[in-house]
């Protein structure tokens, strides 16, 4: 990675494919949730798009236009995994992501809002080793997920 400017893209999942990238853009604006990895460094969006849906159709060909755009790194947006339910697809996205194009890949953006942190800890949906780590990125205080409700 570039030690002076970061480019990046975002795919988000397709069922929140109106969403305007509002919390999104906030969070990379203040280096908060998965962004955090970013403090003190310049970042560029480079592109922003969604995953065409289940079963994924657009991860095998996004990567490739968000590189031609200098992106050398792709974040899953948060919606991935506090979507109910959560993209059972993101390992392999992510693995077909960097053996294909070479590029760091990252699981989540915003910090995840509390409202969702509620439920799915009442489901027991995170409970998973696999989904800690997965969430890991976006897992913020309570004072920063109620902000992001």
């Amino acid at each position: 990675m570039n030690d002076t400017k970061v480019k990046l893209g975002i795919i988000i999942c397709d069922r929140y494919r109106t969403c305007a990238g509002g919390k999104c853009l906030r969070a990379l604006r203040n280096r908060e949730g998965a962004f955090a990895r970013y403090e003190g460094k310049e970042v560029e969006l480079v592109g922003f798009a969604t995953c065409n849906g289940c079963p994924g159709g657009n991860i095998e060909y996004v990567p490739a236009e968000m590189t031609k755009n200098g992106a050398e790194v792709i974040h899953f947006a948060t919606g991935m995994v506090v979507g109910y339910p959560p993209c059972p697809r993101i390992r392999s996205f992510e693995r077909f992501i960097r053996e294909k194009y070479g590029m760091e890949v990252v699981v989540g953006t915003h910090p995840i809002p509390e409202n969702y942190h509620t439920t799915h800890r009442a489901l027991g949906t995170w409970d998973a080793e696999a989904w800690k780590d997965l969430i890991a990125p976006t897992l913020a205080d309570e004072t920063t997920r109620l902000a992001y409700d």
